[in-house]
Order: C-alpha cells, then structure tokens, then sequence
C-alpha cells in the first residue's frame, strides 16, 4: 500500500485554521446559551478564549514564515490563499476579543463590591511584610484574567483616563526604541513618568535626562511605601492596555497599524487640542488629523510611490508593469475595485472660534480595511460661501482649467482581497491661533464607507450620506458636536431636528465608463487620484515601459537611466501647481493635433515628452519659484503669478529654449539627479 502523501505547508495550515474556526464558532454559541456567563464557568470561557488565541498567533507566526517555495507543487493564486487565510485568522482574533470583552461586563456587577472590599483590606494592611504581598499576588493571579477584566471596564468608566500626576516606574523588561520619540531602557531601571497618555505610551524621563515614548505594559509603580495600593494601581493600569493591545498583541507589533503608528505624533498635539477645546476654541470631537501625520511618516502613503512599478519577490522582474509585444506598449491591469467617486459636499460642519483662523478646508480620502491604510492618501479641497460657511463644496465653476487640488471627481483602484476594504474620509481644517502663530491640521470629523457587503457584493453605484464621527479612527463612539445631541429631546420632531442637524458627507459612486477603463487600466493596480490629471499618469506609466522594458538593453542591468520625465515627475504630485501648468500646456498642444496624429500613440509620447521640458523642467528648477506649502495662501498665489507668467512667454516665444538661456531665469545649479532615474531606489518594495 502506498504511503499517503503529507499536506503542502499551505494547505495544512488551512486545514488547522478550519479547526480553530469550528473551536471559536462552538465557544461563541456556548457563551450564548442561557446561564454560559455565570460565575462558575466565567474564568473557563475566558481561559479557553486565551488558549484558542494563542493558537492563532501562532498559525499566524507560521503562515507569516511560508512562502511559495515551500510547497512541494505548484499553487494557483498562492498570495491570494495566503492572504484569505490571514484575514480569517484576523477575524478570529475578533471575536474572540469581543468575547472576552462580554465575559468582563459581566463579571462587574458581581465582583465590583468584592472588588472594592479587598481594596479597602489592602489599604488596612499598609506596613505589611513582603510575605503577605506575595500572597496577595498570588491570589490575584488564580483568577488574573477575570479580574483584568472587570479592572479594565472600572478604567474606562473614569473620566480620567489621561492623567498629568508625575511617578517613579521601574522597568519590568529590556525595551529597544521602535522608532523616532521612544525611549530605550533596561530591566530594573527608574524612570519618571511625566503624562499618561490614553493610548498605552507613556511620557518617561531616565536618570540620564533623556525623554521619550514608552509602553506602560513594561512598567510596575516603584512607590513600595503605598504597598499594596501602589501594586492594584499598576496592574490595574497594565490591564487596561490588554485588551487595548488586541489581548496579546505585543509592542513589536506596533507597526502592524498605522494608527498604533502615528498616536505619538497626536499625542504631542494633544495639549493644544485640550486647550483649544477648553477655550471653546473648537468642538470637543476635533482632534488632530491622522491622516496628515501619516503623510509625515514619508513617502509611503503619497501617490509618487504607488505609481513606480512593484517589483515582483524574486526581485527580477515588476509585478504590474508588463510589455504587451504585440499591443506594442504596457499590459492592461485589471483591479477588483475600480470606480469613480464624486465628492458632493458637506453639511453642517461645525464652525471653529474666533482665536484661530482656518487657513484650508479639505477632505483626504484613502483605502482602509479599518486597520491600516491599503493606498495613497489623496486631498481635495473643498470651497465655502461666507453666507453658508457650515457648507463646503467641490469643484467649483472658475475660468479656465479646474485646479487638480479642487476636482472633486477622484478615480479609485484597488486589488485588495479583504473583506472589510473601504474608503476612509477625513475632514480637515489647516488652522494657525492667533496668540501665538501656532499651525496646525485638525480633523473635523471621518466617514467610512464599506465598497462590499457581508456576502462580498460590491455595493451599489449611487449616492452616498455619510453621518461623521468625532475624534479619531481608532475612536468610536465619540460625536464631532456633542452640543447637538444635549440639545435634543423625546420627541420624534426634536430627534428628526437633530439627524439634520448631524454633520455629514455627501458622495456618489459611479462605474467607470468605457472610454476611461482603458486608461485606468495602464494605472497601478492601487492608487487614488484626480480624474482631471488620468491622461499624464498613463503618459508616464507608458513611458515607463518603454524605458524600463522595450529600450533597455539588458533586464538584468541595474545601471542609472537617463530619462528627465521619469526623474521628476514623482515630484509634481506634490506641486498640483506645476501639475496643473502641464495639464494646460498639454491640453492646448492637443488642440492643434491632427486626428491621425492623436491616434498614433508613439507620437503622443514623443509630444508629451517635448511639451514636459518646455513647461514642467524649467519651473521644477527655477530659483525664482518659492517652495511649495501647504495652505500658505501668500506662497500658493506668487507659485501661481510666476508660473502664470512662464507659460505666457512660452506661448509667446513658442518653446521654453529662450527662457531658460534669458540671463533673467536663474536655475539651480546642475546635478546628475535632474537626468538619472534610479529605478531600484524608485521602485515599491514588494513586502509580502
């Protein structure tokens, strides 16, 4: 008889993760039936969800280590199974936190009096030896995690949950900073902790003066002269950061979210946000933007990086950008989601104070599965009319071409397999206080819209009434006005008065038409962008190819290319401006194309190519042009004066040639960098 052949890693994994599904589906219908949270069997549902989710971290562990070269046969759509199998996993972690989290409301009511009677024992026995203390940690730990529970639930109810009061900590374990703002230390050492902050990282100060983030998990009160009361404050405290954490996520798993990610940079802001709020400044929902801190983190969430290609894990060859011998130009891409999105307007927007002074009103929008940001953060500027200033708009009728910084109409692509994949919206106001010059971005309020139902369906083409929600994404339940909702009544008249009176966001969804899919189609498989400026990201995508995969003479050569196009025009995603001076000079060469030179694509770029230098080069290095800011009306309007003026003489002079030879234009002085582009510096790295 033959011996039957063992399970590729891939699919045993799945077979074991189907286990743990039956395990969690069976846990979550017990704890349901009547008389399944009952004190008695309370802490053995709670240490089975503890067992199940250490199962999980570690599948998680092993399916993070697989890859393709494992299986001892070829596997079909191999990253796609593998992400599946990581989203089911996530989800199983889900539930079992909520789980956990309905077990601690339980136990409150019956163990909140006990609770504060053992406290007051404890507070009794302060000057106890050090033999009575391990008893009582002992103790403690027999039922730890329903405790933990009903400790952490006792936290929240606090209205001090950010606290300012300054103590010694000592540390429990080695902590390495994570990044820029932590601060590195070692078992056993003293630190001062000088704010509390809400979200687990902790302002510390070492002996040496050096100060930082640090997380509180790694920290226990080294005030021994309180006893037992300084030891429940600490565990109390590190509780509460459990089920924060996702029960079990470790601090080296910090990254996994980007808004884990960015707390510490609003965390800095949070006192001028408390003291705007406290002024009545703002309302109390505002917070400082996320997504404008995220932009900050670098270049990974900005469209200049998910427009170079991807290279493929092998590193030898790019995942989306593929020559089509015989379409003679880059392959087509299809995506599972490709749609355009319609900005309508917002409404009821709460106004800020009279001591600051609101420089930009705007709206940036990304792709989310309510974790992590899955695409590049796209910003649209919105208008309002003095009359109606609780009212913002987009794409406004003006003279000429539409500035790409108010096109409300934005194209949105993504080949994102999770279920939960949605559009972020956060609404922002750019702000500078009038005491003290203080700038700063503030949000005014997110919405998020789910593109699939539960049963995976797209949702439909249509409009969209998005209600707003105050704080932060990783915030719930928090109203951007709560003054709206104290003003509201029993009636059905004052309920339906206070819906109105709700801010919300109006959108509409709509299927791409036929002649822009074959556009799109030449776009990276994620990116979200201005509809208006579609045409010069296929341009660029086209000449990519050309470069990168019909005229290089060996694939295997990694050596620097020639190309101006390709060596700046990441940068003009970040100067809608100079965009904006390229969509016009570009549209009116186009006008005086024949039809069959329109329809000869090898022409097209090489015209393209011709009108780039004359208008986008010269301004891109001209000393004369001041460095683009956001939200600086004074900078935005001499950009715009100046770039005005070029391409006037351009048209003037026909060709930019006499300008750039005028002892009047002054440029920046000459570097191999205007004329090589690095496209293994360039390129996404491929992070599966």
């Amino acid at each position: 008889m033959l011996a039957r052949r063992p399970r590729d890693p891939l699919q045993a994994l799945r077979r074991r993760n189907q286990e743990l599904k039956r395990q969690v589906d069976s846990l979550l219908s017990e704890s349901q039936l009547k008389g399944a949270l009952e004190a008695s069997k309370r802490c053995d549902i709670y240490q089975r969800c503890i067992q199940l989710k250490r199962a999980i971290d570690e599948n998680k562990n092993t399916l993070q280590k697989l890859s393709k070269a494992d299986e001892s046969a070829p596997v079909g759509n191999y990253s796609q199974r593998k992400e599946e199998e990581r989203d089911l996993l996530d989800k199983l972690t889900h539930q079992l936190q909520e789980l956990a989290v309905a077990i601690s409301r339980e136990s409150i009511t019956e163990t909140g009096t006990l609770t504060e009677r053992e406290e007051d024992d404890d507070s009794a026995e302060e000057g106890d030896d050090e033999e009575d203390e391990e008893d009582d940690e002992d103790n403690s730990e027999e039922c730890g995690e329903e405790e933990k529970g009903t400790e952490e639930e006792e936290k929240q109810g606090n209205e001090s949950h950010r606290q300012a009061a300054r103590g010694e900590y000592v540390a429990v374990g080695d902590f390495a900073a994570q990044q820029v703002g932590d601060l590195t230390f070692q078992k056993g050492e003293i630190l001062l902790i000088t704010e509390k902050q809400p979200d687990g990282w902790w302002v510390a100060e070492n002996a040496k003066g050096n100060k930082g983030l640090v997380p509180r998990t790694y920290l226990e009160p080294n005030n021994k002269e309180k006893g037992e009361e300084s030891s429940e404050e600490g565990s109390e405290e590190d509780v509460e950061v459990v089920d924060e954490a996702a029960d079990g996520a470790e601090v080296k798993q910090r990254a996994g979210s980007h808004w884990s990610a960015v707390r510490k940079s609003i965390s800095e802001q949070i006192n001028t946000v408390d003291v705007l709020t406290t002024m009545g400044a703002i309302p109390a929902g505002f917070r400082p933007s996320t997504l404008s801190q995220l932009l900050e983190e670098g270049n990974q969430f900005r469209a200049c990086y998910f427009l170079q290609p991807e290279l493929t894990p092998s590193q030898l060859a790019f995942r989306d950008l593929i020559w089509d011998g015989k379409a003679g130009t880059i392959r087509s891409r299809t995506s599972r989601i490709s749609l355009i999105l319609t900005l309508w307007s917002c409404k009821m927007i709460p106004l800020p104070g009279t001591s600051i002074q609101v420089l930009s009103r705007h709206i940036r929008l990304c792709l989310s599965d309510g974790s992590k940001v899955l695409s590049n953060i796209h910003t649209v500027r919105a208008t309002w009319q003095p009359r109606k200033p609780q009212t913002w708009t987009f794409s406004p009728q003006v003279t000429g071409i539409l500035p790409c910084l108010l096109d409300g109409d934005c194209f949105i692509r993504s080949n994102s397999s999770s279920p939960d994949l949605g559009i972020l919206f956060e609404l922002g106001i750019s702000y500078i206080r009038n005491s003290t010059g203080e700038r700063g971005e503030l949000s005014c309020g997110w919405a998020f819209l789910k593109l699939f139902d539960t049963s995976g369906i797209p949702i439909p083409t249509r409009t969209y009434e998005l209600f707003l929600n105050g704080g932060t994404p990783y915030e719930k339940g928090v109203e951007v006005d709560p003054s709206v909702s104290r003003r509201a009544h029993g009636g059905v008249f004052y309920q339906m008065m206070t819906v109105r009176r709700r801010p919300q966001l109006l959108v509409k969804l709509r299927s791409v038409s036929r002649g822009w899919r074959s556009t799109l189609s030449l776009l990276p498989e994620t990116l979200i962008g201005s509809m208006c400026s579609v045409h010069l990201l296929a341009f660029y995508r086209q000449i990519l190819g050309d470069v990168l995969l019909k005229d290089r003479m060996s694939l295997q050569s990694a050596d620097l290319i020639s190309n101006p196009v390709l060596a700046t025009f990441p940068r003009l995603l970040e100067q809608p401006d100079i965009m904006d001076a390229l969509r016009s000079s570009w549209a009116e060469k186009e006008s005086t194309l024949k039809r069959s030179e329109k329809r000869d694509k090898e022409f097209l770029k090489a015209t393209f190519t011709l009108v780039y230098h004359d208008c986008v080069y010269p301004l891109i290095h001209s000393t004369l042009l001041p460095p683009f800011r956001w939200a600086e009306e004074e900078t935005e309007a001499t950009r715009w004066r100046l770039i005005a003026d070029f391409l006037k003489q351009n048209q003037e002079k026909e060709g930019a040639l006499q300008a750039l030879l005028s002892p009047e234009g002054v440029h920046e002085p000459f570097e191999l960098s205007e004329q090589t582009y690095d496209f293994l510096g360039e390129v996404r790295k491929n992070a599966a």
